[in-house]
C-alpha cells in the first residue's frame, strides 16, 4: 500500500491542504471524501458516532482510528485509549494531535483486552469479505474484558443495487451483495485496490450468534446505516 490516506491526513495536519480524497467502489462512482472531515469535533459527527462515544465506558480501543478525532474527544473526557491504524501516515497525525498511545497495528495482531472497543465509520468494512467476518469476531470478543463491548457501525446497501422500478438487481449467484473493492486516490496517484464489507444488522447479528456475542441494535441513522453493541452474555 503506498498509504495515500496517511499522506493526506499529514498534509492536512501540516497545512498543506489542497485537494481532498476521492473514493469510488465497484458499484458506484467517484465521490469526494473532504479531508476537514476527517478532522472534525463532536458536535460535527454523525449522531451515529455521537451515541457511541456516549456509551464509551473504560479502557478504549479505537480501531481504525484515522486522524483521531474519536480518540481525542474520549481521551479528553478522561478515558484511558489506544489508538490503531494500518496507516503509518495516519498514527503519526494521532499522535501529532496528542493522543498519548497510538499504534500502527492490525486488529488481528491486538492481544490487550479492553472495556469498549470501537470500529467505527463503516466499521465492518475492515473484515473485507463474509469469509472472514467469523475470524475477527471471534479475535474482538477475545479483546474484551468481563462487561465489555464493541460498538460497531455498518450500513445495509441493498439500496445501492435499487432500479426505477423499486426492484433489485442483486446477482443472486454472486457474493453477498455487501463485498465491494474500494478505491482511494489522492494527487493524482491511485491506491490499491482494498476489499471492504458492508454488513445489513440482520447479517452480522446472526454472525455474532455464530460465536457466541450478543448483538444489540442501538439506533438507526438516516441513511441505512445503524449502530450496534456488540457483547457477551
Amino acid at each position: 500500500m503506498k498509504d495515500l490516506f496517511g499522506n493526506a491526513l499529514l498534509d492536512y495536519q501540516n497545512g498543506n491542504y489542497t485537494e481532498d480524497l476521492i473514493t469510488s467502489t465497484s458499484i458506484s462512482d467517484d465521490d469526494v471524501l473532504p479531508l476537514s472531515y476527517l478532522f472534525r469535533d463532536f458536535k460535527d459527527m454523525p449522531k451515529l458516532e455521537q451515541k457511541a462515544l456516549q456509551m464509551t465506558k473504560g479502557n478504549v480501543l479505537d480501531v481504525g482510528c484515522g486522524s483521531g478525532s474519536h480518540s481525542l474527544y474520549l481521551q479528553n473526557k478522561g478515558l484511558h485509549v489506544k489508538a490503531i491504524d494500518i496507516s503509518k501516515g495516519a498514527i503519526q497525525v494521532v499522535k501529532m494531535r496528542g493522543v498519548k498511545q497510538a499504534e500502527v497495528l492490525n486488529i488481528l495482531e491486538e492481544t490487550e483486552t479492553f472495556d469498549s472497543i470501537l470500529l467505527l465509520m463503516n466499521g465492518t468494512g475492515i473484515f473485507q469479505d463474509m469469509v472472514q467476518v467469523v475470524k475477527y469476531l471471534t479475535h474482538l470478543k477475545s479483546l474484551l474484558k468481563p462487561s465489555g463491548q464493541i460498538l460497531i457501525d455498518s450500513s445495509d446497501i441493498k439500496y445501492m443495487y435499487e432500479d426505477d422500478d423499486g426492484g433489485f438487481w442483486i446477482d443472486t449467484n454472486a457474493g453477498y451483495y455487501g463485498e465491494l473493492d474500494y478505491y482511494l486516490s489522492y494527487k493524482g496517484e491511485n491506491e490499491q485496490p482494498m476489499k471492504w464489507l458492508y454488513l445489513d444488522f440482520d447479517t452480522l447479528n446472526l454472525a455474532c450468534n455464530t460465536v457466541g456475542l450478543n448483538c444489540e441494535l442501538v439506533m438507526e441513522g438516516e441513511h441505512f446505516d445503524y449502530l450496534a453493541r456488540l457483547y457477551v452474555s
